[in-house]
């Protein structure tokens, strides 16, 4: 999986394309753990509520399979783990790091996906407000501009990956850093092939139509 890093100097956040673990280090409050278990989140909305931007089949398809895969995933390797940590197993424990970290960042980014979309009936697509349109004004000049950016960046996601608009929450500035998670669009083929097949330029144009900016603008500070 391919990254790319498309960053401003202006907004003090910055466009990143990744694999699943970009979320992980900022944390998540709405991840849903019971017990040290991960769980499958239910969506505020109803599957076929974000049409015509994301059909119903696919959003249903993409919580309850492969978001879902993650969350069994995740309990799953979190058990083994624990089982190697108790027999000071350390080459089992070295082995099994990377999909804990895989599968847990995976529910991570889902769940804050979910988040970032909103049926147009309940605010879907409106644009941002407050300090978070003043930074996306102040570092490229309009939202237009900002979403044909945001829109190059997932482009540029070779094979599966994610792109997002992030803050660090160090400097206040883009670059390396502490991330704090703003946006997230999911590029993996699963999230738009069973509706736009090889057109993702159409999904990447279609889900702004559907993005929850309020949501975006409580985790922006």
């Amino acid at each position: 999986m391919n990254s790319t890093l498309l960053r401003t100097t202006a907004l003090r956040s910055a466009l990143r394309a990744s694999a699943p673990t970009a979320a992980t280090r900022a944390g998540l409050a709405g991840t849903t753990f019971v017990r040290g278990k991960a769980t499958l989140p239910d969506l505020p909305y109803d599957y076929g509520a974000l049409e015509p931007s994301i059909s119903g089949a696919i959003m249903e398809l993409h919580h309850k399979n492969h978001h879902n895969t993650y969350v069994t995933s995740f309990n799953t390797f979190s058990e083994q783990i624990a089982e190697a940590k108790a027999k000071e197993d350390i080459t089992a424990q070295i082995a099994l790091q990377p999909l804990l970290n895989f599968h847990g960042g995976g529910h991570v980014n889902h769940t804050l996906f979910w988040e970032n979309l909103a049926p147009t009936a309940q605010g879907g697509g409106e644009p941002p407000s407050g300090a978070l349109a003043k930074a996306i004004n102040d570092s490229y000049g309009s939202l237009d501009a900002f979403q044909t950016k945001f829109n190059a960046a997932l482009a540029g996601v070779q094979g599966s990956g994610w792109a997002w608009l992030v803050q660090d929450t160090q400097t206040g500035r883009s670059g390396r850093g502490q991330f704090r998670p703003i946006l997230g669009i999911d590029a993996w083929e699963h999230a738009y092939y069973l509706q736009y097949q090889n057109r993702k330029a159409e999904y990447f144009k279609a889900i702004w139509n559907v993005i929850n900016w309020k949501a975006a603008e409580k985790r922006f500070q």
